[in-house]
């Protein structure tokens, strides 16, 4: 799965994970130096632009030619330590996804530096004291529309490219396999592996890949604002005075949820594991039905089938608790900052504005906490695709298949190959 679209996949990981912490220690420790010295003055602790503007100043401009810079350095190490088919889409790719999901969040992070004025200018309409005419309104409407003009350009792109770099990575997996077809042959599925697991990997990495990068990138982005944002929360109920209290709500409240959620859906991934095991078989016999008599008897479809229902029935009991439980969460995921920021809130100390930018940021850094809690369903899928394609892994090393496999190839009285 990664091998075939990856360099040295293990190796890979490795030295991708040393140079970004390379790269964000250079960065934080000496970027602001390099910066000055190559003519970009950087702000500090400046207030966000509310506008286009955002995003030609000096800091989100040095921020990208060091991001351009760090890719290239890393790109072209690979390129001549370790020259494979499809690096320019497993790494150019995969940068180029970070850097558009990231251009992406920035401009929510320009939204929510423009709810506090708005807002706050709401607030001042609503006394009736004449102080905020409709054009003011009219006029931050206006800025709105210009600044979501980039996130309706970078959307649709971000989405054509993924498509095209999900498909390279099926792509490289079907050859692959296919080159290696005589050892994985006899697999049971083997056809099927090959041709609607390698999709349906590619369709889930489009949706759940995109979703992660995303959750990171937020994360990188939206920290800083509600870190700045908890300044006004002096005192929350039951902890009372701690630092950076809503920093510490969101990740203490993921947390708990994404630890309730895996454990309510542990049973789940071996069961979709199964599931796809169950109707293979079954749609197996049916296809050798089709050209030998002897085969497709009713008695043994009928047990098949009966295979294929138990492990449904099983499938439907596990998520109904599952959903319970997930939908118990995410219900009270829409009160708990309530809960937290009422005393601030009724002492007077922030106003409509703040508030709502309390409310956006919260929400964005939770919901980026809560990746796994929000894909949780699909990444069950994938596990189970996942466990599927390990078959084809230790075939073609020559290992030991797993054991649901082995178990399997004895059940069905064929030889381990």
């Amino acid at each position: 799965m990664f091998e075939s679209f990856f360099p040295k996949p293990k190796l890979f990981l490795i030295s991708l994970i040393a140079w970004v912490l390379v790269v964000v220690s250079f960065y934080y420790l000496f970027g602001e130096g390099v910066a000055s010295y190559l003519g970009f003055e950087l702000a500090v602790d400046s207030q966000t632009v509310i506008g286009l503007g955002y995003f030609i100043t000096p800091e989100f401009v040095w921020f990208d030619i060091y991001y351009i810079v760090a890719t290239l350095i890393f790109y072209f190490f690979w390129s001549y330590y370790s020259p494979h088919k499809w690096q320019r889409w497993s790494i150019l790719g995969s940068s180029l996804l970070i850097l558009m999901a990231y251009l992406t969040v920035q401009v929510s992070v320009v939204i929510n530096a423009w709810y506090g004025p708005f807002y706050n200018d709401v607030q001042k309409a609503l006394n009736g004291d004449g102080d905020v005419a409709a054009t003011d309104l009219y006029a931050h409407l206006s800025v709105f529309c210009i600044i979501v003009f980039p996130y309706i350009v970078f959307v649709p792109l971000k989405l054509f490219f993924t498509s095209h770099y999900v498909f390279r990575w099926r792509n490289a997996m079907n050859d692959y396999y296919l080159e290696k077809w005589s050892q994985v042959r006899k697999v049971e599925g083997a056809s099927q592996r090959i041709q609607e697991d390698t999709m349906r990997f590619s369709g889930i990495m489009q949706g759940l890949g995109v979703a992660m990068v995303d959750s990171v990138m937020t994360l990188i982005s939206f920290l800083p604002v509600l870190s700045a944002l908890s300044v006004h929360i002096e005192e929350m109920p039951i902890v009372g005075s701690i630092p950076y209290p809503l920093v510490t709500l969101a990740i203490v409240w993921s947390v708990f949820g994404t630890l309730l959620l895996i454990f309510a859906g542990i049973k789940l991934p071996g069961l979709e594991f199964k599931n796809q095991r169950v109707e293979a078989a079954f749609r197996k016999e049916l296809v050798y039905g089709e050209d030998n008599k002897d085969r497709a008897e009713p008695v043994s479809l009928v047990e098949l089938f009966n295979n294929v229902r138990r492990n449904y029935f099983k499938i439907y009991f596990h998520y109904a608790y599952f959903n319970l439980v997930r939908y118990l969460y995410l219900q009270a995921d829409n009160i708990i900052v309530y809960i937290f920021i009422i005393p601030t809130i009724v002492s007077g100390r922030i106003t409509l504005g703040i508030m709502n930018q309390i409310l956006r940021a919260f929400g964005q850094v939770a919901s980026s906490f809560q990746f796994l809690v929000n894909s949780w369903t699909t990444i069950i899928d994938l596990i189970s695709i996942y466990k599927r394609l390990q078959a084809f892994e230790a075939s073609i090393s020559g290992g030991q298949l797993p054991k649901i496999d082995r178990d399997f190839i004895e059940s069905r009285g064929l030889e381990e190959q």
